[in-house]
């Protein structure tokens, strides 16, 4: 039955609004130019030579020395002079691929997305928020065993080795992931690495509530193949064990090793396989915050996981500058979704030692999360989460007990993980008005507000 508009409810009898929309970027236009050949160092290099996992590796940058020589005049002096510094104070070594050096815009390397992700400028560093601390999320007290940490009821984080194909320097792990800096001295992982590794699998069989094993570290790019198969096949066949997950930022980084290190891949498929026979879950979960990171060689990379029914989730940190502002997030959104990464999780950026710059207040994020959900399918949007200090576990960002945004603390429960605790999330002081800030500069005061904060969020919770 036909019912005509003046049936309806007044309420809903609305002029729809005008669509004072700008164009929408097209996410299915991927670079598959020689991105790489505006760099001096690799203007010779042959395509044949640059998309491979040998070349890449053979020429990751890791010193600052090598950086000038591999772009030259490319950037001015004041650059490199604003990085060695930016190292100085950085908690993560230097170390970025070819390919990733080769998609920042060199014309504006300072306001680059990719730039800001993995080389530290001091110009852009801010001091850190005085509540930081090095392992904020408390991995290592949840730990058991070295290397394991059990903080859900049947999850937990294994982590094989310490190392990645590049250092992320917002890297969560900087308690431990890559070589002593001038401002953190790691967490060695590596020491007898097997026997670690035994010790882990022996309490994760021990402990018939955990199902499912997040295999990480470090990456698992970075895993030899048959430990991709030896780690994937002993967690499969635990009688407890139904889901596993590798996680690598690989993808992103280096897309190459997928498309020319057949050996990895094939040990990656054959434990999908296995799950798929066990009737278990296998994933990878990957990493990209920015959609300039997406490339036509991306792509290729993600045909060949999908031809071998491999699912890829991708788990994004919400940074200032990068990816902050709606048109960015949503691009990446559809960008990740045309070639079948499927986007899960964008994290509120940790307190991360030297990093301070690239975080965003809870009230941003969560102004940001409307744009993004209702732009594409909802399978295909992801959750913002805020992945608690103290241990508390990833909580929805829109789940806070209180969120002052004057102070910029917002308390979380996790009935869960931690029942009867509150976690703390505080916005960049940055983002605070210069009347809170001075607030903030008074550790008496610093605390009073932390209180007043607690204290609002019992009395929500009835505590």
């Amino acid at each position: 039955m036909e019912i005509e508009l003046l049936d309806l409810p007044a309420a809903v009898v609305a002029a729809e609004p005008a669509r004072l929309v700008a164009p929408e970027p097209d996410h299915a236009q991927l670079r598959r130019d020689d991105y790489w050949a505006g760099i001096p160092g690799f203007a010779a290099v042959s395509a044949a030579e640059f998309q491979t996992r040998a070349f890449q590796t053979r020429q990751t940058v890791t010193s600052l020395a090598q950086l000038r020589e591999t772009l030259r005049d490319l950037a001015p002096e004041s650059f490199y002079e604003d990085m060695a510094l930016g190292l100085k104070r950085a908690p993560m070594a230097l170390r970025i691929s070819p390919h990733l050096l080769s998609l920042i815009d060199w014309r504006n390397p300072v306001a680059d997305p990719v730039r800001s992700q993995f080389l530290p400028l001091a110009s852009q560093q801010v001091p850190d928020h005085p509540e930081l601390r090095l392992d904020s999320l408390h991995e290592r007290k949840d730990s058991p065993v070295p290397g394991l940490t059990h903080r859900y009821p049947d999850k937990a984080l294994f982590l094989p080795l310490d190392s990645c194909p590049v250092y992320c320097r917002f890297c969560t792990r900087s308690y431990a992931i890559g070589g002593d800096t001038e401002t953190v001295e790691k967490l060695k992982l590596t020491a007898r690495a097997l026997e670690r590794w035994e010790d882990a699998f022996r309490y994760i069989a021990s402990r018939p509530e955990l199902e499912d094993i997040v295999i990480s570290g470090g990456d698992t790019y970075n895993l030899k193949a048959d430990h991709i198969r030896l780690i994937g096949e002993r967690l499969l066949r635990l009688p407890n064990i139904r889901r596993i997950r590798y996680a690598t930022k690989g993808l992103c980084v280096m897309p190459q090793k997928i498309l020319s290190d057949a050996d990895w891949v094939d040990e990656l498929t054959r434990v999908a396989e296995l799950g798929r026979k066990l009737h278990k879950d296998v994933v990878v979960h990957t990493h990209f915050n920015h959609p300039n990171e997406i490339v036509g060689v991306t792509q290729d990379a993600m045909d060949r996981l999908t031809e071998r029914g491999i699912t890829v989730r991708c788990q994004t940190v919400l940074q200032h500058g990068v990816n902050d502002s709606p048109a960015t997030m949503q691009l990446l959104v559809r960008r990740l979704s045309y070639i079948n990464i499927h986007p899960y999780y964008v994290y509120f950026h940790d307190l991360v030692p030297g990093v301070e710059d690239l975080r965003t207040s809870l009230g941003a994020g969560l102004a940001l999360e409307k744009h993004v959900r209702g732009h594409t399918a909802g399978f295909n949007t992801p959750s913002f989460v805020v992945d608690t200090m103290g241990g508390g576990g990833k909580r929805d960002a829109h789940s806070f007990e209180s969120y002052n945004r004057e102070t910029g603390i917002a308390v979380f429960t996790s009935p869960s993980v931690k029942p009867g605790a509150f976690f703390l999330y505080f916005d960049p002081l940055r983002t605070l008005t210069t009347e809170q800030q001075a607030r903030w500069r008074s550790p008496a005061e610093r605390q009073r507000m932390i209180a007043e904060a607690l204290e609002q969020a019992r009395q929500s919770t009835g505590r």
